[in-house]
């Protein structure tokens, strides 16, 4: 091992030297300014990225192409553009693309080389994060699970079998790109790759392998020759050519700042939200504080290049997320699970481009100075000759402070920023909203009350262990066994009880390292327990049972609910059952670790894939009635496509925990029956992509581990069914206007218009856009005028001002105008 760090050492030395002057298909640096740069290179200095030669201020956002269908991939590409986007960012995940080793896979929702072609079709450039640790609660971090039965295998340290296997992956995706010719030098988008993924967070529990990994990594990297750069996020000791990056919520003040002059600062992941889990509430992060914490990187840390994460999240089809994550991944992040658009975040957003954009030049190329203006508020400039930018920036959660900037006052909102162009006319204000709201609707379009169009299918409780596919007098290791290719894994044990005299209870006892427990005595059901994200490893079932004398069979269904995707040692993380003991009355406690155990990998109906349209006939289907409805139940029927283009979702509500499947494709896990600390689900529609869905027939069927009603699931459409502007006559103007004075934009989703009008007034209305009123100033023809202008359109604007309005309703009083309009 030392003699590989040594060389890595040297090599990396060597490599550092020649950055400073060798080809940019080494992802080398340039020097200030970047003009020695030729066409159709990507490099990079202390200020940015630097793109044919030429600095770049670059807004990414993170997509992935996993989480949602190739139809939807060209609408998806289109609305981040329109937002004011340069880049499209993903991680390449490795375990859908070699699911067993050796044999890989690149079709369908894994077709990376189509979805970065689309990419370069709308005129944007891609961020290819390879990792191949990608974390992104995603099952196993990435990892293909066939990774931990590699013999002697340590992953992501100074360990020659994972070692191999990562750059045998990396290679690969590497060379598949240049063979398409997707680098920028060869024409293509990407102009920016990973390597590696928060590594810091995990280096010290590998010693001093994981500064040597690192060494290696960046080394292995960098000579395979993409002709971009790579970086590293969250890696403070990313070595040289290695870019460090942030991620996290504030970079604008957590961001200890390049490890080198020569390096720009890139945010790669700022939060748009936090990732749902089963069992919590949903928490959204406000348009306001992102807009904030983006204008603040890019003020204080010279900020050149900010990827959300996500820009769209879209949905975990199958069993891809990660321990307790919901299905649903990212909804509030600015494109919404579905790809609707997520007001006003995606229209605020695109505002505070624009701003940053129209400054770009003293941004890139100017002198920066900062200096307080209060006890907490400050300014950032940045200047060249010509041009200037100013960010004054507003701590102060609750007041509104006056400042006085270059013999001008300026009055700042709490926690804001405005951005001053030519660092006089404000342009952008983080604080303030202009931007267009809109509420989405979940309607419910087609009921599957009929029982008569539902069938049952009891799954089997195994009992028999001379049946079973593996035996053990132990306790096998729960993924070990089912190589994460199910959820399920059935352990069985055979106890002979000699009944007592006095009929004292029998206790069941179960400690398990999985997510969740379902427990048998003699096929009956006897009990359940889960646990939860943030809770303890360990869940514990304790029940009374009844035995019958002689030989009874307990049979334990251990459930995962996602592999882990994050953290040291990995490939050493234990799930499962871990004791199993009966008491019986006053009797010593006896302990079935160590008795033959018979095991089964999966559910019956799974291996049989009873979900497809081919095999669903493979088991006998019966009629269902209400007493059908227990656990680990498999249940189908059919169902006819809504008319039309609106997003199709099933609500699942009156279910409990399982897996759905739609003409054999799994849109996902559901747990509706694990409440939020609200008393709701975490999710209860889950996302039907309409590739998957014909116009009649189409096949649902669902595994049903705890009971559940199937007859109350409904089909709903999924739309925007409300718009809202709310903007002052003093706002600064959207910069897309050209000049012209605020004014309120609406806009309905494609295919729908504006049908009424719910509310509008002109003067100092009450209220938002979810509760409103008018005040004591209104200007009587406020309906009328919106109503001319928008009814029966896709998209209207009318303009704050009296002139509209037929004159000042209240002279001396400074009026807004606030609409709310239905779209149809």
């Amino acid at each position: 091992m030392y003699a590989v760090g040594a060389v890595v050492a040297v090599a990396l030395i060597v490599l550092t030297a020649a950055c400073a002057s060798a080809a940019a298909g080494d992802g080398r640096r340039v020097e200030e300014g970047g003009g020695d740069a030729a066409r159709g290179e990507v490099t990079y200095d202390g200020r940015a990225l630097v793109v044919d030669g030429t600095r770049r201020m670059l807004f990414s956002g993170e997509m992935h192409y996993t989480r949602s269908t190739p139809e939807m991939w060209p609408k998806l590409i289109a609305s981040a553009r329109k937002g004011g986007l340069d880049v499209i960012q993903t991680y390449v995940f490795w375990n859908v693309h070699e699911p067993v080793q050796g044999q890989y896979n690149f079709e369908g929702r894994y077709d990376l080389v189509k979805f970065i072609r689309e990419i370069q079709a709308q005129g944007l450039y891609v961020s290819l994060r390879i990792g191949p640790f990608i974390e992104a609660e995603w099952k196993y971090g990435g990892f293909p699970f066939w990774l931990h039965d590699v013999p002697n295998i340590t992953f992501r340290t100074d360990n020659e079998p994972f070692k191999q296997h990562m750059q045998r992956f990396v290679t690969q995706i590497v060379n598949m790109m240049k063979k398409e010719g997707l680098y920028y030098p060869q024409g293509g988008p990407i102009i920016i790759s990973q390597i590696e993924n928060e590594y810091q967070m995990v280096e010290p529990a590998f010693g001093s392998g994981g500064p040597r990994y690192v060494r290696w990594a960046a080394e292995m990297a960098v000579g395979l020759q993409t002709g971009v750069p790579w970086m590293m996020c969250k890696q403070n000791d990313a070595p040289d050519p290695i870019i460090n990056t942030c991620n996290g919520l504030i970079c604008g003040e957590t961001f200890v700042g390049p490890n080198s002059p020569s390096k720009p600062a890139l945010w790669t992941e700022n939060w748009t939200t936090r990732y749902p889990i089963y069992g919590n509430d949903t928490k959204l992060r406000s348009t306001e504080d992102i807009a904030f914490a983006v204008a603040l990187f890019i003020a204080r840390k010279k900020g050149s290049f900010v990827s959300y994460y996500m820009y769209h999240g879209g949905t975990n089809f199958g069993r891809f997320a990660s321990s307790y994550v919901t299905t649903s991944y990212y909804d509030g992040a600015p494109l919404d699970e579905y790809g609707l658009i997520w007001r006003p975040t995606w229209g605020h957003l695109k505002e505070l481009h624009a701003a940053v954009n129209l400054s770009s030049e003293p941004l890139l190329f100017g002198t920066y100075s900062s200096f307080s203006l209060g006890q907490e508020q400050e300014a950032h400039i940045f200047e060249t000759e010509l041009k200037c930018v100013a960010f004054l920036v507003n701590f102060d959660k609750h007041q509104s402070p006056t400042v006085v900037f270059r013999n001008m006052s300026f009055q700042l909102a709490p926690k804001s920023i405005s951005i001053l162009s030519e660092c006089r006319t404000v342009v952008f204000e983080t604080a303030k909203v202009t931007a267009q709201y809109g509420s989405r609707t979940a309607k419910a379009v087609e009921s599957t009350n009929d029982i008569h169009r539902w069938k049952a299918f009891k799954e089997p409780i195994p009992e028999d262990i001379s049946k079973a596919a593996y035996t053990g007098n132990q306790l096998f290791e729960h993924l070990s066994m089912t190589k994460d290719e199910t959820d399920y894994l059935w352990y069985i044990v055979s106890y002979e009880y000699r009944p007592s005299d006095d009929g004292q209870l029998v206790l069941l006892n179960v400690e398990s390292r999985a997510h969740v427990l379902h427990a048998f005595v003699n096929t009956e059901y006897v009990g359940s327990v889960h646990g939860s994200h943030d809770g303890p490893g360990n869940i514990i079932l304790n029940t009374n049972i009844s035995l019958k004398e002689g030989q009874n069979t307990i049979s334990l269904l251990s459930v995962m609910v996602g592999s882990p995707d994050s953290g040291a040692h990995m490939e050493r993380r234990s799930f499962g059952i871990r004791k199993v003991s009966i008491q019986q009355g006053q009797q010593p406690l006896y302990l079935l670790n160590n008795e033959l155990w018979g095991y089964q990998v999966g559910l019956y109906g799974e291996g049989k894939r009873i979900y497809t349209q081919e095999e669903a006939s493979s088991v006998e289907w019966t009629e269902i009635n209400n007493l059908t409805y227990h656990p680990l139940t498999w249940y189908k029927t059919t169902f006819a496509a809504p008319v039309g283009n609106d997003v199709v979702a099933l609500n699942l509500t009156s279910m409990g925990k399982g897996e759905v499947w739609v003409n054999g494709e799994s849109i996902g896990r559901y747990w509706v029956s694990f409440k939020a600390p609200s008393g709701q689900p975490s999710q209860s529609l889950y996302h039907i992509p309409q590739h998957f869905l014909k116009p009649i027939d189409n096949l649902l069927v669902l595994v049903e581990e705890i009971g559940g009603n199937p007859l109350e699931i409904t089909l709903n459409t999924v739309s925007i069914t409300t718009v809202c502007g709310n903007v002052n006559e003093l706002s600064s103007p959207a910069l897309h206007t050209q000049g012209k004075g605020p004014e309120v934009h609406l806009r309905c989703q494609r295919g729908k218009h504006i049908s009424a009008i719910e509310f509008a007034s002109y003067g100092n209305p009450a209220g938002d856009c979810t509760t409103f009123s008018t005040g004591s100033c209104h200007a009587t023809l406020s309906e009328s005028v919106v109503k001319q202008a928008c009814i029966g359109k896709r998209g209207c604007s009318i303009p704050v001002s009296p002139a509209r309005f037929g004159g000042d309703p209240c002279p001396g009083i400074q009026k807004s105008l606030l609409v709310v309009a239905n779209c149809r």
